[in-house]
This record gives structure tokens, C-alpha cells and sequence, in this order.
């Protein structure tokens, strides 16, 4: 494969930069449905009178689809590029946002919150800015990474006072149609300035030397290369470590705080907009922590901040029982903006993990290891609605849930630290043996 030709000296912006910053406003706008679930939790079971669990059911389904969906999506992104998935993945959130208006039973917010939406936000998951990074960025990958995964993240969380505030002034089903809105708004961006790769522009990643030439394209069918690249990495102890510790980062982030902080301030007196408004600031917060995780990865062993990371929020989930009350007072003022200077801080250690222990492959096998992130918070979002159903309060959801943290933060400090050799999936062209 001939070698493309380096960028000029004379140019001031990397065009990597350009398409970073689309990847960015894509995922926040994707982000706005995720945020909208916690928001309509109340407003469902009043007018439908359904409970807690039923919802959470949808809400289960989105998850578990958000996280399995991902590494599918590398694999077609690697195979018809990320500008093709990106503009399908918004189409069915706002396809999916749109149709749930039309629900009137448990079945059909299944179908659209948890299928269509969960597809397509799958498709956008955090593997998305890991694909980004990796194929646009040799340096300042973690920073990169870092500032994606802050926009979905803390999109998710900014959209939540607006879209509460406009189910108290609107009703639910406005609120719904404006995000979707939103959503389908993006797309024509994509589709004008999101490119795929940077030899299809002719020049090199950012931070590239002059003599770099881009690696082969794999071809073929992109289930069987992202299920030949789990079967490989699951033969490998270090794929377990990062999977365990990242079902628990997603148990206590979008299955717990995401989905029930709001419903449980509300049962300790909280209104529903001041709780919405919390979460609100933990997204401003999670911006600072997530782009200052991305910076110290570049220069710090990601096994010792993953492990202080999670030994954090493990605390903060112990105490957080202790602070709910109708007002908000000083000591939960503090945990909020702990917590979101934690919230997806470990997304950037993990990536870079997958790729120092897995080189070329470390975005597929980032897509697995997001996988388990999303069946970790699926199964939190189910076992917190249970815990609530049957207790009457969260407690013991929050209790348990620190406990999760400290055994990841063990599990992170142990992983090793010897690179893998390279996975090698069947494709169609010749891969060198590793020397």
C-alpha cells in the first residue's frame, strides 16, 4: 500500500482536530435521549401508572443494546467507515426518540427506548471515540479520548434539567420530540465534515512522522471479525481484569446514579428538577475529570489511576445514603462534584490499556470491554429497581455498590503489564506474524 503524503509544516490545524470536534457535538446530541429515561421515569408511572420495574425493563434493554451493540459497530466502522454508522446511529435515535410518544404499554417503551435507541446510541458508545482517537491522533490519544468521552457523557447529564423542566412546562412527549429533533439536526454535519480515515485526505494522524504509512483495511464480515477478535482476547487474563472492572464503572454510573439517582432524591423529598439539576452539575464537573484523566494518561501508569479512580467513588457511593434529604446542603454539593470529576475518568486508562496490551486491535477489544460496562449497568438499573420495589428506599443498592468499587480498584492495581502479541483475526488480506 503506497504511503500517503505527511501534512505541510505550514498548516496551523490538524484536520483530526476538525473531525474530534464533530465526533463531539454527534455524541452529545445522542446523548440527549440517554439522559431522558431518568427524566421520565415519574411522568410514565403517573400517567400509565406502571412501576418501576416495568420502566426500568426499557431502560435494561437500552443498556444492555448500548453496550453490545459497540463492538459490532468498531468493526463496521472499520470496514464502511465512521461517517456511514455515525449517520445511521442518529437516524435511529431519532427515529426510536420520535415512535415513543406513541406508547401506551410497557412493551412498546421497550421497542423504542430499549431497541432503536439502544442500537443506535450503541453505535455512538464510547468505542466510537476510541475509533476517533486511534485512527486520527498517534499523539494526544488519551486527551482525545478524554474530551469524547466527557461530550457523551456529560451531554447525557446536561440535558437532564432541560428536559425535566420541559416535561413540567410541556408534558413528557414534547420533551421526547425535541431531543429527537436534536439528534436528526446532527446528521447533515456528519455527513458534510466527519471523515473516515486521514489517508482518505491524504495526509497523516496527528503527531505522525513523515515516514508513517496506514495500516491494512480489513475487509470482509464485520460480526465474524468482532466475534474472532472476542474469542481471542477472551483467552487472555487481562481481558477478564478490564472487563470486571469496567461492568462495575458502568453498575455505578449509568446503571445506578444515571437511572435512580433522581427517583430516590425524590423519595427522600427532593424535587425531581433540583435532583435533575444535580446531576446536571456532575456532568459540568465530569468534563474537568474526564479531559484531566485523558491528560494524565498520557503521562501516568493507567493501572494506578483506574485504581484510585474506583477506590473514590467507591467512598463516595458508601457516604451518598447519608446526604439525601429534601434540601441540598454543603457535604452533597461536595459529592456531586467528586463524583463528577470520577464519573467516566476511567474511560481514558481503560483505552489505553486495550491499546498498549492489544496494539492494532485495541478498539475492537475496547468495544467488548465497553460491553461489559453496559451489562454491568443494566443489571444495576434491574437489581436498584428491585431493591427499591421491595424495601421501599436505595439503601442498600448504594451500599452495595461501594463495595463493587473497591473490588475493582483491586482488580485495576493487579493488571500486568507486559504487552500481548496481536491478535490475529481471519481476514481476507495477509497479516505479518508478530515477531
Amino acid at each position: 500500500m503506497p504511503t500517503t503524503t505527511a501534512p505541510t509544516r505550514t498548516r496551523r490545524l490538524h484536520p483530526g482536530w476538525l473531525v474530534a470536534a464533530v465526533a463531539f457535538i454527534a455524541l452529545v446530541s445522542a446523548a440527549g435521549f440517554r439522559a431522558a429515561p431518568s427524566a421520565l421515569m415519574l411522568p410514565l408511572n403517573e400517567e400509565f401508572d406502571w412501576s418501576s420495574s416495568e420502566i426500568s425493563a426499557a431502560i435494561t434493554v437500552n443498556l444492555l443494546l448500548y453496550g453490545l451493540t459497540a463492538p459490532f459497530a468498531a468493526a463496521l466502522m472499520n470496514r464502511f467507515g465512521v461517517r456511514t454508522i455515525t449517520s445511521v446511529a442518529l437516524l435511529l435515535v431519532s427515529a426510536g426518540a420520535a415512535l415513543s410518544i406513541f406508547a401506551t404499554a410497557p412493551w412498546m417503551l421497550i421497542a423504542t427506548w430499549g431497541l432503536l435507541i439502544g442500537l443506535g446510541t450503541g453505535s455512538m458508545a464510547l468505542v466510537f471515540a476510541a475509533t476517533i482517537a486511534d485512527q486520527w491522533f498517534l499523539k494526544r490519544r488519551g486527551l482525545v479520548v478524554g474530551v469524547l468521552t466527557a461530550g457523551g457523557a456529560t451531554g447525557q447529564l446536561i440535558f437532564l434539567p432541560l428536559i425535566a423542566q420541559m416535561v413540567v412546562d410541556s408534558g413528557w412527549r414534547q420533551a421526547t420530540l425535541v431531543v429527537a429533533a436534536a439528534a436528526l439536526a446532527v446528521v447533515p454535519l456528519v455527513l458534510i465534515f466527519l471523515r473516515n480515515r486521514p489517508e482518505d485526505i491524504g495526509i497523516t494522524p496527528f503527531g505522525a512522522p513523515e515516514s508513517w504509512t496506514p495500516p491494512p483495511r480489513r475487509s470482509g464480515n464485520a460480526a465474524k471479525l468482532a466475534l474472532a477478535t472476542l474469542k481471542k482476547a477472551s483467552k487472555v487474563r487481562t481481558f477478564w481484569a478490564l472487563v470486571a472492572g469496567f461492568a462495575i464503572c458502568g453498575a455505578t454510573t449509568n446503571g445506578l446514579v444515571g437511572a435512580h439517582f433522581i427517583p430516590s432524591a425524590h423519595d427522600h423529598g427532593m424535587a425531581e428538577t433540583t435532583a435533575a439539576g444535580l446531576l446536571a452539575v456532575v456532568g459540568i464537573f465530569d468534563v474537568i475529570g474526564t479531559i484531566a484523566s485523558g491528560w494524565l494518561t498520557d503521562r501516568y501508569n493507567p493501572r494506578i489511576l483506574l485504581g484510585v479512580y474506583y477506590a473514590g467513588r467507591g467512598v463516595g457511593l458508601l457516604v451518598l445514603p447519608f446526604l439525601l434529604s429534601a434540601t441540598v446542603h454543603p457535604p452533597m454539593i461536595v459529592f456531586i462534584v467528586i463524583y463528577g470529576l470520577d464519573w467516566v475518568a476511567t474511560v481514558p486508562p481503560t483505552v489505553a490499556l486495550c491499546r498498549e496490551l492489544f496494539g492494532a486491535d485495541g478498539p475492537l477489544v475496547f468495544g467488548w470491554v465497553f460491553a461489559s460496562h453496559q451489562i454491568g449497568a443494566a443489571t444495576a438499573a434491574s437489581v436498584a429497581a428491585i431493591v427499591r420495589d421491595t424495601t421501599g428506599e436505595y439503601t442498600m443498592a448504594w451500599f452495595g455498590a461501594a463495595g463493587l468499587c473497591i473490588i475493582a480498584s483491586i482488580i485495576s492495581l493487579t493488571i500486568r503489564r507486559d504487552p500481548l502479541p496481536p491478535i490475529a483475526v481471519a481476514a481476507p488480506e495477509k497479516v505479518d506474524a508478530p515477531t
